[in-house]
């Protein structure tokens, strides 16, 4: 904490520091034309503009040092160089037309490189590409991306899986800081909306050297929208409707900035009935979203800083038995009222050739359900009543306030040769506390503090990343149970080019995962599982060692991808009955043992010449999870297979069009724990269309999708509803109109 304090000193002492203005022009390789509208983007100082009608720009207001500078439009390839400041010099950039999509820089690894750059495979996708396919909730649009699903509680409630592993062994990151919030339970969703979210990053695969403890499985890395250029103000509302669900999401924000502040805000509301398959309504899968998301930020020529805050709060319906039919959108009992608080900081120094960030997060957690035989006023600790909004009467079953604060320091050493290098201190201090009749954890204190150092080595031919971390984690329960867990982890990467226009990345890398407190503590009934659970007070760590191996061609017009993986868990924790009732429901030990899980993707991409309109996508994923004595993994997603045709329209009364039809072929998942059943095969079809026209002079965005279309009757193996024979969601339509001012 004193590091911390002494940081932030710092940045009060005043200094005078250069400043520098960058200048360029950006033009086409082939014909040597300006190219107007292109993006120019500085990541490290999160500056940027866009070429005027002679394909010149100007940036001002940079500090001295070396940085990279980013150049993309549609229609041509991603250009990145580095440049050193101060120069005299005005910059030449050539862009060189291409069909594939224009590339972003990679925000969830300490470089921030593009993807093509990075040692490390990391997946991207934009927010905006994910609901075009008709997703409804942000899990159920995560779940579109490669080596990705979820564990769902019908539409509302989804946990993120990555290749086989979820709940505390993936990390989420949402405005630069770690995402706290119970997450252990199968049944707790992200309490995250996906207005004012621009992209996701996918981490697969151990991310402890970066990330700490819960990173063993991969990351969730989220991307907050950015503020508006210098100078400029923007501003736009949106709605959709669900033809399934009746129901609709609305959401505005504005944002804008000058030469040295910049301020954003958006609000959004969400509310669907009971989602419905071919013969009948899913009971109390009903939910409401509310989510504000605000943020301002200041910059000058040494140093940027952004605060945001988002509160979300949710209620949403727990599903049990099909019962009444209704389009209702105010969840039945028993439910779920979730108010997340997310408040960050983040904050850099410009140093000549070197920067200090600095995240801070405060993060509150307030979780509620009720029940239907609670029905009375109660206190809670604070002394203050409190109450359902829709009656003064219900009292919370289970109420759970998790409050941490977290912290992530990097120092960007200066560039020494062919070696970037960063050091940090990361960790977290975070309490919980129950204030309901019921209790899933106790009330505990958890400290984490991890240091880490870590080298992205430039050679001719290839890239190499490696670093190492060592974490402490403090967990000291009220009942008196205080244990600590400490963990060294190392990870090694190499890209290369092993032959013309195909790369190859290899990355070995450990991560390791402290058991959490449901592990540790549990001594009863978890209501949202039917199970009486027993922790252990004596669990290790999860310790793991995965290889990972991407190979990748690409040309003009085909791309090609082969994924795979080898992951290992030392201690892997898990969930047995021992045959014993308690109220009648089964009891359930906590135990360890080793396990392993093996898969990967493959996947093309096909843009062929003329017909540079027309892309034919196909990929394939597959994991299987098992223990030592090579039983199944429980909760291990089946294969799937992705084909789509997607075709790209632009003219001038419609801009930014496209039109997609896709199968997705889920296979049978005939590997199940022994007390899981098989899930059979479906195929389910989808299709959408989209772009933009002027209204107004001012852009509106239009997409009309749909999802199921043939109203397939099927279970997905990760539904939490298969144990009764319910269905999944049948047919939706979705249509979305965003107006841009």
């Amino acid at each position: 904490m004193k590091l911390i304090f002494s940081v932030l000193l710092f940045f009060t002492i005043p200094s005078i520091y250069a400043q520098n203005a960058l200048i360029g022009t950006v033009k086409e390789k082939n014909t040597n034309e300006p190219v107007v509208f292109a993006n120019v983007y500085l990541p490290q100082l999160e500056k940027g503009t866009t070429t005027d009608e002679n394909g010149s720009f100007e940036i001002s207001n940079i500090p001295n040092g070396n940085y990279k500078i980013v150049i993309s439009l549609i229609g041509y390839e991603t250009s990145s160089q580095s440049i050193n400041l101060p120069t005299n010099e005005s910059l030449s950039i050539v862009l060189k037309p291409s069909a594939i999509e224009m590339e972003e820089i990679i925000v969830s690894t300490p470089f921030h490189k593009l993807q093509s750059e990075n040692v490390m495979k990391v997946e991207r996708e934009s927010i905006d590409d994910l609901k075009s396919k008709g997703s409804i909730t942000l899990t159920d649009g995560l779940s579109n991306i490669a080596g990705v699903e979820s564990v769902t509680t019908g539409l509302s409630i989804g946990k993120p899986v990555i290749r086989g592993l979820s709940s505390n062994r993936v990390l989420v990151y949402t405005q630069g800081v770690r995402l706290e919030n119970q997450q252990f339970g199968d049944e707790h969703g992200l309490g995250l909306n996906d207005a004012g979210i621009e992209s996701v990053e996918v981490i697969k695969g151990p991310a402890s050297l970066l990330y700490g403890s819960d990173a063993l499985g991969g990351v969730l890395y989220l991307n907050p929208e950015k503020f508006a250029d210098e100078n400029t103000s923007r501003g736009d509302f949106s709605g959709n409707y669900y033809s399934n669900t009746q129901g609709y999401n609305t959401n505005a924000g504005f944002k804008s900035s000058g030469d040295k502040f910049k301020f954003i805000f958006r609000g959004s509301l969400t509310e669907h009935s009971d989602y419905e398959t071919k013969d009948y309504r899913v009971t109390n899968t009903r939910f409401r979203n509310q989510d504000f998301k605000s943020g301002i930020g200041y910059q000058n020529n040494k140093f940027k800083s952004e605060l945001r805050y988002n509160i979300n709060n949710s209620k949403l319906g727990i599903p049990e038995e099909i019962g009444e039919q209704s389009t209702d959108r105010t969840p039945l009992l028993p439910y779920q009222e979730i108010t997340n608080h997310v408040l960050s900081s983040k904050s850099t120094v410009f140093f000549n050739n070197s920067s200090l960030d600095i995240n801070l997060g405060l993060l509150y957690n307030n979780r509620r359900e009720f029940e239907d035989h609670h029905h009375e006023d109660y206190d809670d600790h604070d002394g203050e009543e409190e109450h359902d909004d829709d009656d003064d009467e219900l009292e919370a079953a289970l109420q759970m306030k998790l409050k941490t604060f977290n912290y992530d320091i990097k120092y960007k050493m200066p560039k020494m040769g062919k070696f970037e290098t960063i050091v940090g201190v990361q960790g977290m201090s975070q309490s919980n506390s129950n204030y309901g009749e019921e209790q899933l954890i106790p009330d505990a204190i958890t400290n984490d503090i991890g240091i880490l150092a870590t080298s992205h080595i430039h050679f001719e031919k290839a890239d190499i990343q490696i670093g190492a971390r060592f974490d402490n984690r403090n967990i000291d329960v009220v009942d008196g149970i205080n244990r600590q867990f400490n963990s060294f982890n190392g990870a090694i990467g190499v890209k290369t080019d092993i032959a013309k226009e195909v790369t190859a990345r290899l990355n070995l890398a450990t991560g390791f995962r402290a058991p959490n407190l449901a592990e540790l503590t549990s001594d009863g009934t978890h209501e949202g599982t039917n199970r009486y659970e027993i922790g252990s007070p004596n669990l290790t760590n999860e310790q793991n060692f995965q290889t990972d191996l991407a190979l990748e061609y690409g040309n003009e017009h085909f791309e090609l991808f082969v994924n795979g993986f080898y992951n290992i868990i030392q201690n892997y924790i898990y969930l047995s009955p021992n045959g014993e009732l308690i109220d009648n429901t089964p009891v359930f030990d906590y135990l360890q043992n080793d396990a392993r899980l093996y898969g990967g993707e493959l996947g093309f991409h096909l843009h062929p010449h003329p017909l540079d309109w027309l892309h034919v996508e196909s990929s394939f994923e597959t994991v299987t999870g098992q223990q030592d004595d090579d039983s199944y993994l429980p909760l291990i997603p089946a294969n799937t297979l992705n084909n789509t045709i997607r075709i790209e329209l632009n003219n001038k009364w419609f801009q930014k069009g496209y039109a997609f039809i896709t199968l997705k072929s889920t296979f049978e998942q005939n590997n199940v724990n022994e007390f899981e059943t098989s899930t059979d095969n479906y195929d389910l079809l989808s299709a959408g269309i989209g772009g933009r026209v002027k209204l107004m002079k001012k852009d509106l965005a239009i997409s009309v999708s749909g999802t199921n279309l043939t109203n397939k009757e099927y279970i997905n193996h990760l539904s939490r509803l298969k144990p009764e024979g319910i269905f999944n969601i049948g047919r939706n339509f979705n249509v979305g109109l965003t107006y841009y001012l």
